[in-house]
């Protein structure tokens, strides 16, 4: 596969930057933002978290599918761009319903068909970066992607305010525009090769193979939610004690769902050649629960600065908490993604800039941090990104909250720029799309897992002292995040 130009990382990636917009004003933002004007306030959480799961529920089946289909695409214009065509060609019909919604049934029904008609997009974005660029240059190119990513911390500003002031539909234009722009730039300048000859693989199969990855997936979720609320039954009266039996029963559940739901659904998922790409699976349970525990932060963080910190704009709080984590996190991004391909820096420029240079060149030499490989930078992520929510959980004010977000923000840096590299490097080049489509257990799993079981355990502990289903949640969280760089070891480059 000949070098990919550097400009061309950009082209490649840069409709996840129009995705983020997308996901970033919508998560965090409009949907807690519109839940809670139908949802009975003491339940909100709960409702926020059926509204995630329904969506997102949806993205588990209709993303893999995507990407499979794309596998086989024979269109004269590559096989991934056609799909993203149509993806945001429903998507827009979709966005607008989105700002006629009247009532939280209403709502439900346009999350589903939101995620339906973005994860048709998004699942055959993801195989550009394996379609297109040689492996040895992956790292650099997923480094694009994370700052794609990104990027969105500051375009959400004025999302933010809008929606503050209530004005759900210009926050829903932004949205709208941002896809439009970058969809079309995607669509337009990226060249891809027609596919030459077809897969020899049944199709009926893989698609069979996809349905019961996430029907298992979703009863295990589910085999764990209805294990919390028996719990939280069966020692109810019984004041502390039930307390922790609830906390520790919740962080149980998410950790079962995580480890054997995606473990087995990806086996069904892939098939007979499981056996030979067990690090592919357990690359993505370190996904799923990393995602978990960042995506639910993010999304719980609006009511957490409204109902604990007493903050009146909160989703321009939010906003703000958002965008601080970004930068800190663009601050890894890159720079992790060269020295997980083995790129030693060297010093540069003159002056204070050949100084600094110096100085990380010689770290760089001292500690050896370019020989971690992919694998070892996602273990460093964990434990930062869990040591920056410890900080978060015990903040009385939001300076100290910042502090904690900053630190995060560094762990999901690192995580964002290499752990999609890695995949792209396990999963098999000729069924890239099949494989990543599979990852969407981690991007949707990872908001059912942490939505569904955290949403309720908020409000639960919210009753019993106004505040503390946040913390309980949090720590749950934060907990995910050391699993996430436990779960590596079975991970081999």
């Amino acid at each position: 596969m000949p070098s990919t130009r550097r400009y061309n990382y950009v082209s490649i990636n840069l409709f996840w930057l129009g995705l983020n917009v997308a996901s970033g004003s919508i998560t965090p933002l409009i949907l807690p933002y519109m839940v809670a004007l139908f949802a009975p306030p003491h339940l909100k959480n709960t409702y926020l978290a059926q509204a995630r799961v329904a969506g997102l529920a949806v993205a588990m089946l209709i993303q893999p599918l995507a990407g499979l289909l794309s596998d086989r695409n024979p269109s004269r214009w590559g096989r991934r761009r056609p799909f993203i065509a149509t993806g945001m060609a429903l998507y827009m019909p979709f966005l607008l319903m989105m700002s006629l919604v009247t009532s939280y049934p209403m709502l439900l029904l346009v999350g589903v068909l939101l995620q339906f008609a973005s994860n048709i997009a998004h699942g055959a974005l993801q195989a550009l970066i394996p379609d297109l660029v040689p492996e040895e240059e992956r790292g650099r190119a997923s480094a694009i992607k994370s700052i794609m990513e990104l990027l969105p911390g500051v375009a959400l500003i004025p999302v933010a305010g809008l929606v503050d002031k209530g004005n759900v539909t210009a926050a829903l234009g932004i949205v709208a525009a941002s896809l439009l722009v970058t969809a079309g730039i995607t669509i337009l300048t990226v060249r891809e090769k027609p596919l030459r000859e077809k897969p020899a693989d049944p199709l009926g199969p893989a698609v069979l193979r996809i349905v019961l990855l996430a029907v298992i997936f979703m009863v295990v979720m589910q085999s764990s939610q209805q294990m919390v609320k028996f719990v939280g039954r069966l020692l109810e009266g019984r004041g502390a004690v039930q307390l922790a039996a609830v906390g520790l029963t919740g962080l149980a559940a998410m950790a079962v769902s995580i480890i054997v739901g995606v473990y087995f659904s990806a086996r069904v998922g892939i098939g007979r050649e499981a056996r030979e790409h067990t690090s592919f699976i357990w690359w993505v349970v370190n996904r799923l629960l990393f995602l978990a525990a960042v995506g639910s932060i993010q999304a719980f963080a609006l009511y957490y600065l409204r109902d604990v910190l007493l903050i009146e704009n909160a989703a321009t709080m939010t906003t703000t908490l958002l965008l601080i984590i970004t930068i800190f996190l663009l601050s890894t991004a890159l720079t992790s993604g060269y020295l997980a391909d083995g790129v030693v820096p060297t010093p540069s420029g003159t002056g204070f800039r050949r100084r600094l240079t110096t100085f990380f060149a010689r770290l760089v030499t001292a500690t050896r941090l370019h020989t971690l490989g992919h694998r070892g930078f996602l273990v460093v992520a964990g434990i930062v990104a869990a040591i920056g929510t410890a900080i978060m959980i015990v903040s009385l004010n939001i300076y100290v909250l910042l502090l904690g977000g900053c630190i995060l923000g560094a762990g999901v840096g690192v995580f964002w720029s290499i752990n999609w590299a890695l995949g792209t490097e396990l999963a098999p080049a000729e069924k890239a799309g099949k494989y990543m489509g599979i990852s969407n257990l981690a991007g949707a799993g990872a908001g059912i897992v942490g939505a569904g079981i955290g949403g309720p355990m908020a409000d639960f502990f919210n009753m019993a002292r106004p505040g503390l289903g946040y913390m309980v949640i949090f720590a749950i969280y934060g907990a995910l995040f050391l699993l996430s760089s436990l779960v590596m070891r079975g991970v081999k480059e």
